[in-house]
């Protein structure tokens, strides 16, 4: 699942390949918007400087959002967060004998200082549409694409 892009504007990291289920959610919006990402699995405590490294350098590779993607102790995402100021969203994984709820937790109470922004547990597409959203901010061609897509949920 390790998979590095030229020209990615969004970074997905996961802590396991066993994620693999919710990253296939994030890469379904990200690609029918014509998106560029790449993904890799890197960990909080297994692997703490190579995630450092990553997203440290993201920005100046040019990415412009990461998604981090966690259960459990769930401190990837805020391991991120803590090593660059590109946005960092957090997809609380749904495993473990919690079902999601302690990743939850876990990501949404970041420090003062160190935001990340937290979708619903498992949920990948709500990270890619706010990927989206955030990337829209400074391209025409995806806040377009966004506005059709809206239109097209039509009164819900």
């Amino acid at each position: 699942m390790f998979e590095i892009k030229q020209n990615a504007k969004v970074g997905i990291v996961t802590g396991s390949a066993s994620d693999k289920a919710i990253v296939d959610k994030v890469t379904s919006v990200l690609e029918e918007f014509g998106v560029v990402w790449e993904c890799n699995v890197l960990s909080a405590h297994r692997t703490p400087n190579k995630t450092a490294k990553y997203a440290s350098e993201a920005e100046a590779r040019g990415i412009q959002v990461l998604i981090g993607i966690a259960g459990l102790a769930a401190a990837l995402p805020g391991v991120l967060a803590g090593h660059t100021i590109l946005p960092v969203i957090g997809v609380p994984g749904d495993g473990g004998p919690l079902s999601g709820v302690d990743a939850l937790h876990s990501i949404v109470q970041m420090p003062p200082g160190i935001p990340v922004a937290t979708v619903g547990i498992g949920n990948g597409k709500n990270a890619g549409y706010l990927a989206l959203h955030i990337l829209a901010l400074s391209d025409c061609s995806i806040r377009q694409k966004l506005k059709e897509y809206r239109a097209s949920l039509g009164d819900i």
